[in-house]
């Protein structure tokens, strides 16, 4: 049980002994961009502590920003993570930015994206375009979404790297739009390159549980139309991340990132239901396909996150019992039309 933010977020930067021991060998800098967004802050921080336990401080790890949260970017700061603020949509200031060998891109836009598509197109596939040019010759993880496959029964286990994509909607379509532009750099000027495919990271303050936990609180009805999903632990999804790096090649390294479970969302709701007091409302009926992906390759590289999905829906629900902040960003994991 986490008591406040403070101790989430030094759990949500811990890094693993295998981190620690891949940070021991890192060459040159590590530079994160789009740290000022809902995991950059974990992410620059575990690696700063990776390579603090490796014996590593003559790596300097930069997290890149516009920074409008002046609060985060100072806790960043008293970490040892040296913040950059500047604005990737602009190519004057990409260029500008510190030199690193090792980059993690986190940029992305998805929410507001139905009605604002250009931004999707701007965030999502320039600005990786001006990325993809100024670190050539470093070795980049960038992060992607699993809603780059097509939507999938349970049966089959769910998406596996070497699938077909199926974008469906701006959002997905921009972000294999993304992907696209580094595997560009990867064969045109030879980028080391891993792509890393994400469904859904929860932490108490955010994601698939942290949704369906805060609509059974409040009495509202659950919606069933995606009966199933995949969700993975943020600490562990921090660390692959950041661990995808050794993978990166010029011909680029696709991953899934997922935990093991294929969870249903009624029972997510139900469990959730019984620890918070409250029965809960389902609207709408399970579809025969969810957008699912099949992590196992992930796991054997990796090993299996290190908190299950029955751990998440007991951390939930201890988090909201206490009081416990949730931020107002819903993933929409429920629509099927791909409009976020």
């Amino acid at each position: 049980m986490f008591t406040d933010e403070g101790q989430l977020e030094r759990e949500l930067s811990r890094p693993g002994a295998g981190l620690v021991a891949d940070a021991s060998s890192w060459q040159g800098d590590v530079i994160v961009l789009g740290a000022g967004g809902k995991i950059g802050s974990g992410v620059a921080s575990m690696a700063r502590r990776a390579l603090d336990e490796a014996g590593r401080a003559d790596v300097r790890v930069l997290a890149v920003s516009r920074w409008t949260d002046v609060e985060a970017r100072e806790r960043l700061d008293s970490t040892g993570v040296e913040t950059v603020m500047a604005d990737l949509a602009d190519p004057a200031a990409v260029n500008e930015l510190p030199d690193a060998d090792n980059v993690v891109f986190l940029v992305g836009a998805k929410f507001g994206t139905a009605t604002n598509s250009d931004e999707a197109w701007m965030t999502n596939t320039v600005l990786p375009a001006y990325v993809a040019r100024r670190y050539a010759h470093s070795r980049i993880t960038a992060l992607s979404t699993g809603n780059v496959y097509p939507m999938t029964s349970p049966m089959t286990g769910g998406a596996v790297e070497t699938d077909e994509t199926g974008p469906v909607g701006e959002y997905a379509i921009t972000c294999r739009g993304r992907e696209q532009v580094f595997t560009h750099g990867a064969r045109t000027r030879g980028t080391r390159v891993a792509l890393v495919r994400l469904n859904y990271a929860c932490e108490p303050r955010y994601g698939v549980v942290a949704d369906i936990a805060r609509r059974v609180h409040a009495g509202e009805p659950v919606d069933l139309s995606i009966g199933v999903v995949n969700v993975v632990w943020q600490r562990y999804t921090n660390e692959v991340v950041l661990r995808a790096l050794g993978h990166a090649d010029t011909t680029p390294f696709l991953l899934n990132l997922t935990g093991p479970e294929t969870a249903s969302v009624r029972t997510i709701a139900t469990q959730l239901g019984a620890k918070l007091g409250v029965e809960p409302v389902f609207v709408g009926a399970e579809g025969e396909t969810s957008l699912l992906n099949n992590a196992a390759k992930c796991h054997a590289l990796f090993g299996y996150p290190d908190r299950t999905l029955g751990n998440l829906i007991d951390m939930q629900a201890d988090w909201i019992n206490a009081g416990g902040k949730l931020w107002n960003k819903p993933t929409k994991f429920e629509r099927r039309d791909g409009k976020f």
